[in-house]
């Protein structure tokens, strides 16, 4: 009896240990979520019916940087469209980095993601097969769960036409 509850005690403690090495990154900080296999359709899940605009981007963009500080003032501007923020840099281990650009542009608020598996491309193939890892890219998905892709640094008033149209159709 002692020799089992000694092993599961043992057990117990390696399973946490386990939790706690594998989960340093995201630790303490519920608004940047490990994106992995299905959290792509989990975001699709969450915001059908909703317009929602879907932004890759990484630490080591330098178009990200500028872009990021619009979608924040377009995010505070716009209550009615959902921001989705994906950090989809190749270079791993940037979470702390990654959650000092998003609180800096105003974007700590959003729903952020960051990649979380080193096998990208799978990440990739599920949310478009054709993506070849290209960042910035914005993805503008209507309420009735039409996508429109921007590659590269998106246009503000692009996204601003958009936003109309969506505000519109939902009148």
């Amino acid at each position: 009896m002692k020799l089992r509850y000694l092993n599961e005690r043992l057990l117990g403690g390696a399973l946490l240990l386990a939790l706690l090495v594998t989960a340093p990154a995201f630790a303490g900080n519920e608004q940047l979520k490990p994106f992995a296999r299905g959290s792509w359709q989990e975001i699709v899940r969450s915001h059908a019916g909703r317009p929602t605009i879907v932004h890759f981007w990484g630490v080591t963009c330098g178009p990200c940087k500028v872009e990021l500080p619009l979608l924040g003032a377009f995010m505070k501007d716009h209550p009615a469209v959902d921001m989705v923020t994906i950090s989809a840099d190749l270079v791993p281990d940037l979470p702390e980095a990654t959650r000092a650009m998003l609180n800096k542009s105003g974007l700590g608020s959003a729903e952020n993601w960051i990649f979380n598996d080193a096998y990208v491309e799978r990440l990739r193939f599920e949310i478009d097969p054709g993506w070849q890892g290209d960042i910035p890219r914005t993805l503008l998905i209507s309420a009735r769960g039409e996508v429109t892709t921007m590659e590269g640094t998106a246009e503000m008033a692009d996204i601003e036409k958009w936003s109309s149209q969506q505000a519109a159709a939902g009148r």
